[in-house]
Formats: C-alpha cells, structure tokens, sequence
C-alpha cells in the first residue's frame, strides 16, 4: 500500500491533483489523504507514516518549505507541486524527488509518480544528501561522499574523510533520488561510479570495488557485468 499525503490549501487544486493520483496509480494499491495546512501536515507526519508527500509551497501564506526543512531525512520522497517554478533549484538542493509546475497535466503526474516508484529519474538527481550532525540538519554534497551502506531500513552515509552518518532512507528510495552516476553494486552498497578506481577480482568468483581513498567495498556478482561495464565506458 502506498500512503500518500497531498498538502494543498485550494480545493479545486487538491481535487485534481487526487483524481490525476488515483489515475496514475490504478494498478498500485494506495491511500491519499488530503490536509490543507502546514499544522496539520506537521501533526499528521508527526503520528503517521508515508511513502510519498505531495507539496504545495504556498499555503495560506505560510512557506511549505518550512515543512520541508525540518522533515529533511525523512524516510519518504517528497515532490513539490507549486506555481512557484523559481524555487525548484532550492528544492532540488533540499533533496525533493520532483518539482511539477503548475497547472499539470495527468501525464506530468504520470512522470513525477514513475519517479515515486523507482522508475525512472529522468537522468537527473539531487546533489546534496541532509545528515544529523550534533542535532541539527545538515546538507552535505554529493562529491564530500565516498559510498552509502544499507542499516535495515536506513543508510549510512560514508563521507571521504571517514565520518559516518546515518539517514533514514534506504537505499531504494536514495537511488530514485540519487544521479544516475550512482549504481547498486551490492544489496547493500551504493557508490557513484567516478568513486571507483579499479574493480578487483579474486579467486571463486569474488569482487571489490577499489575506491578513491584506497576504500574497498564489496561488489556482488550479479552486479559484476553491469559495472565493470559502466566502468569502462565511464
């Protein structure tokens, strides 16, 4: 079931958005709900969990981004939908899946929800990742990161100088936001292929990825003639 919340203070607006859901979604069991403010939002994804969240930036008068801000390692993809088109570089660097202008059309719907479910990024992706760091939220660009690690249902961000830092999505959910640079080589591990140095092959068909910084991670077998593949053409 995929939960969704549409945060969305004009009701004809509202309704339309649900209704081009419901249509994108028809083959995926799901469950939409629909809140008009920023405290009901807070207060909903205070006591509740989501997949997706549908944002409008504008509400009431009230900036949607505060939203955003502080629900910045949340476990769910966000996409703004907003007439606001000049803030989508700013919420791209705040890590949203999509940014759809408005008005839309079912089939940009349709696109922004094929990125929802892992699809397609369209090539694109964000170029920062929020950590927590002594309490507070923190963006940290995509090139001070050396590879990400599976932890059950979160990640761990590795950095180039060896901090760690644990976000709450997981892996599936970072690669729809993610570059297309960056591949799965391994159930639990995600790199951007310019990380990588030489792929290392050992005896009984096991494989490393030498990585800039002399790191070693593991690369999986059935992700062995995709990368070295990628790697070569890179």
């Amino acid at each position: 079931m995929l939960n969704i919340i549409v945060v969305e203070d004009e009701a004809l607006v509202a309704k339309r958005l649900i209704r081009f859901l419901a249509a994108g979604l028809e083959q995926h069991p799901h469950n939409i709900r629909h809140l008009e403010t920023l405290d009901d939002a807070q207060e909903y994804l205070s006591e509740k969990s989501i997949d997706l969240l549908m944002l409008d930036l504008n509400l009431n008068g009230q900036d949607g981004f505060d939203l955003l801000k502080t629900h910045l390692s949340a476990s769910y993809n966000t996409i703004v939908v907003s007439a606001n088109t000049d803030r989508a570089l700013e919420a791209f660097e705040l890590g949203v899946l999509d940014f759809v202008a408005k008005p839309f059309k079912q089939e940009r719907i349709d696109k922004a929800l094929q990125r929802a479910l892992g699809k397609n990024n369209g090539g694109k992706g964000i170029q920062s990742l929020s950590i927590e760091k002594r309490g507070r939220l923190e963006l940290v660009a995509l090139t001070d990161i050396s590879y990400i690690r599976a932890a059950g249902h979160y990640s761990e961000i590795i950095m180039k100088d060896g901090t760690e830092h644990l976000h709450n999505k997981n892996l599936s959910k970072l690669l729809c936001l993610l570059p297309n640079n960056y591949q799965q080589v391994h159930r639990s591990y995600l790199v951007a292929l310019d990380q990588v140095d030489k792929i290392v092959k050992h005896a009984g068909s096991q494989y490393e990825l030498m990585l800039s910084g002399e790191k070693v991670i593991p690369l999986g077998r059935s992700y062995y003639s995709v990368i070295k593949k990628a790697f070569e053409a890179k």
